[in-house]
């Protein structure tokens, strides 16, 4: 059985990781040649100013005093340039908005998972194709785009990034202040002032404060408003500065926005409109001046709110943007860009918008002709379906027209064609994106189908009656079944090997082989048996007819731990409050409860109340240490629901006839199997079904992984309050794993008192759980609106999280319930 479960594990963990090379997979592509436009570009050098985790809303708004919060930006919205809202994706997180921005992309799932710190794949970036770019601000973003050697970094320490500290806005001030430094020091530096009066050289400037003061104090605290005001009070001083530098030649173009936005209780990384409706500014050179007009349409209220119904609004997505600053610098647009470039944005003459909008068809089609051409050349000819909307004659027939209507000085007519061949362009890559997307959901499919059927065989084999009805001499297997399936991989292999597809592909369509030869073995006896099962199965329906004062010091113990997790949050609350950053002493003592966590519950009798009670207990502390309010009494609600659960089944166990069944009071948990088990019957899926039903709203009690902003980072400052991703993310992760604990705990529980054998219960979940995850297989959505994306993703990896999960939570609660640790010295009993 043990041989079992560890390939059980392999093939879930295989199916897990399915959707990422069916759903997921990085949509970049390389080889293509760059794109740029042939007129002089209006400016000669770019400033990018990203408050992170900066709202739309908390910019533009006004108070009662009809006073805005960034006065300077304002002014620049209704006198010097133009304005949006720039949409964002999700994950609404600093990398891939970051990336969105500067690259013109979205990165996909799997690549956001690799991390902050690094390039988990290779892309072009508008900073790769400046000629200098000189970056301020955090060290995970900033190094992001350090690559090359015309790129120059200056980033403070990450240890500078504390939610605790007293005043955060420190790294915003940082940043203005190295940027004064910097041009200060220029003048004496003649090499330096050279590279500087260089043209398509950006400035990037990176200003965290804002986000940090928003997971710390909430969106709408005194401490982020603030913020705001040093951030636009700090941008005026930039631009003044910089005007002076270059002697106001106007040549310089202005960027102001944000990566993602901020939900109210201060986190980010979902679809709220709080999360992806973020700040666009731009104004200087190349970009339109303000423009009035008698009314607008859009399907929010904001313009009113804002009082800015009257000045122009223009929306763009994020990944606009990106070729919107390429165009205004003159350098090719960035390679794996997706963005449209907003020409209602530029201040140009309608010849280089026109050029421009043609150079932005012809780099997205370049990744469409790069894309197909992969495709093509790792796919049989025969068997290779090219996406019709646009083949080789169509491509050339809107190139051609376009470039006759630029020459006509029709230049509308161009831009509308580019447009069109842009969105056929994309269509196209998404097509051959997700050209294998039906091969790979047939194999999974049937893998799926071909381990729910095999457990359910063995189910029926071992821990039911229905097969002692039938002859228990099975023929063996012949040699042609494993002969048929040995030919039918190796087919399979060579079929994958001369199309050279990756080696996942190869375990995708090589695990259903050895999957169905176990499940078709077993059907020697298992299909007699599953067909007796529709006949035989109602007949289930009915069944077969000393240290009381260590036991006080333990629980004490737990319970002086509990009220010290109350204080360590109470206080540490208070500290942060005050300004004073995480108490040492506290930090150690949370780390100690954490700790003691895990080993005090096995100190305690393995009596089925003391054993559950001290692991309850235990818990608590933990968790009471990783809340933030009333979520704390959450394990305990659920605990005692759990509890009303053993005790009915007990009742139920009784009125069902079974011969023997022991009081709860008197179950002990123990090592070896000892109790005399039965066979399965039909309530038992009702078991099954509950401890399903548990693990569910377990999961749920603490948060959706649908939705990361649902995880407060506030929950984890017992611990720690530097920026520590990983740290915070096991943290949180433990904060989870928590309740499931608990509900595996009592899953032991009621298999004993039920008088089952762990194996059987645990098949049938198992069985539920695939159909489940298989249901949810073909939900996963990448399309539509990003948090209909997140949830499809959700739903799935939920299922198939618990599945593979539950395989360590079940070898974790039989450690937690059947181990006994002995203090040194202590007699040996046995009565516990």
């Amino acid at each position: 059985m043990l041989l079992f479960f560890i390939v059980g594990l392999l093939v879930h963990f295989v199916f897990f990781a399915s959707i990422f090379d069916i759903y997921f997979t990085s949509p970049l592509v390389h080889g293509m040649a760059p794109q740029f436009t042939p007129l002089p570009a209006p400016a000669r050098r770019l400033v990018l100013f990203v408050a992170d985790g900066l709202r739309a809303d908390a910019l533009y708004q006004i108070d009662e005093n009809r006073n805005s919060r960034a006065p300077f930006i304002r002014n620049i919205i209704m006198h010097e340039g133009s304005w949006g809202i720039s949409h964002t994706r999700v994950p609404t997180e600093s990398r891939p908005g970051h990336v969105a921005l500067i690259a013109g992309f979205y990165e996909d799932v799997s690549a956001v998972a690799k991390g902050w710190k690094e390039n988990p794949v290779e892309f072009d970036s508008l900073i790769n194709e400046s000629k200098y770019t000189w970056s301020w601000g955090s060290p995970d973003i900033v190094n992001i785009f350090a690559k090359g050697n015309h790129v120059f970094i200056h980033s403070y320490d990450a240890d500078n990034e504390d939610f605790g500290a007293q005043d955060v806005t420190k790294l915003d001030t940082w940043v203005f202040d190295r940027v004064k430094e910097f041009f200060h020091a220029a003048r004496n530096n003649q090499t330096l002032f050279s590279k500087l009066n260089e043209e398509k050289i950006v400035f990037f400037l990176h200003l965290l404060g804002i986000d940090t003061n928003g997971h710390a104090h909430r969106p709408t605290s005194r401490e982020y408003e603030d913020n705001i005001k040093i951030v636009d009070e700090g941008i005026k001083e930039i631009v003044a500065l910089m005007k002076e530098f270059y002697g106001n030649d106007e040549k310089t173009a202005f960027v102001f926005t944000s990566d993602h936005g901020m939900t109210d209780w201060g986190s980010h990384g979902a679809g709220h409109p709080s999360e992806t409706y973020t700040p666009f500014v731009t104004w200087g050179a190349g970009i339109k001046y303000p423009q009035k007009v008698p009314s607008q349409q859009f399907d929010d209220a904001y313009l009113k709110e804002w009082k800015l119904e009257y000045w122009k609004r223009q929306d763009i997505n994020q990944a606009d943007i990106a070729p919107l600053m390429a165009s205004l610098i003159g350098v090719p647009f960035p390679l794996n860009s997706v963005g449209i470039l907003p020409v209602d944005y530029l201040n140009n003459t309608d010849v280089f918008k026109a050029e421009s909008m043609f150079t932005n068809a012809k780099q997205i089609l370049e990744q469409f002709k790069v894309k197909m051409t992969q495709k093509k050349e790792v796919t049989l000819p025969f068997l290779f379906t090219p996406f019709k909307l646009l083949s080789d004659s169509k491509q050339l027939d809107i190139l051609r027209k376009a470039r006759s209507y630029i020459r006509q000085g029709k230049y509308d007519e161009a831009v509308f064609l580019c447009k069109k061949l842009i969105h056929l362009s994309l269509k196209g890559l998404s097509y051959y994106h997700t050209y294998d997307r039906f091969f790979l959901g047939i194999s999974v499919l049937l893998g799926f189908v071909g381990w729910a059927s095999y457990t359910s065989l063995l189910i029926i084999k071992f821990h039911s009656s229905i097969s002692r009805s039938v002859s228990k001499e099975v023929k063996k297997p012949s040699h042609l079944l494993l002969c048929s399936f040995v030919a039918i991989g190796i087919l399979m292999a060579f079929f994958l090997l001369i199309q050279a597809c990756p080696w996942t592909y190869y375990v995708y369509c090589l695990l259903p082989v050895p999957i169905w030869y176990a499940v078709l073995r077993e059907m020697g006896a298992g299909l007699l048996v599953l067909l007796m099962s529709l006949f035989v199965v109602p007949s289930l329906i009915k069944g077969k007819d000393g240290f009381v004062n260590d036991k006080l010091f333990l629980h004490l113990l737990q319970m002086l731990g509990t009220v010290l997790s109350m204080y360590i949050v109470y206080s540490t609350h208070n500290s942060l409050l005050k300004k004073q950053g995480l108490p040492l002493i506290n930090q150690i003592v949370s780390w100690i409860i954490l700790g003691s966590s895990f080993i005090v519950p096995l100190l305690s009798p393995r009596s089925l109340f003391e054993r559950l009670f001290s692991i309850l207990v235990s818990s608590m502390s933990t968790y009471l240490l990783l809340s933030t309010g009333y979520e704390a009494l959450f394990p305990l609600v659920l605990s005692c629901l759990m509890f009303v659960w053993m005790l009915m089944e007990q009742e139920t166990l009784q009125l069902s006839g079974v011969s023997y069944v022991q009081k709860v009071t008197s179950i002990h948990f123990c090592n070896a199997d000892t109790t005399p088990f039965r066979q399965l019957c039909l309530d038992d899926i009702r078991r099954a079904f509950f401890l399903v039903f548990f693990l569910v709203t377990a999961f749920f009690g603490t948060g959706n992984i649908a939705s990361i902003n649902s995880f407060d980072l506030a929950s984890v400052y017992c611990f720690l309050t530097i920026f520590n991703p990983f740290v915070m993310g096991a943290l949180v992760l433990w904060k989870i794993f928590i309740p499931f604990v608990l509900v595996m705990c009592a899953f032991e529980a009621i298999q004993l008192t039920a008088q089952l054998s762990s194996k059987s219960l645990f098949l049938m979940v198992l069985v539920i759980s695939d159909i489940m995850a298989l249901h949810f297989f073909f939900l996963v959505k990448d399309y539509g609106s990003w948090l209909d994306i997140g949830t499809s993703i959700s739903h799935y990896v939920i299922v198939m999280c618990m599945t593979i999960v539950l395989v360590f939570l079940n070898g974790l609660a039989q450690l937690l319930t059947t181990k006994k640790l002995r203090l040194c010295g202590k007699p040996k009993s046995h009565l516990i």
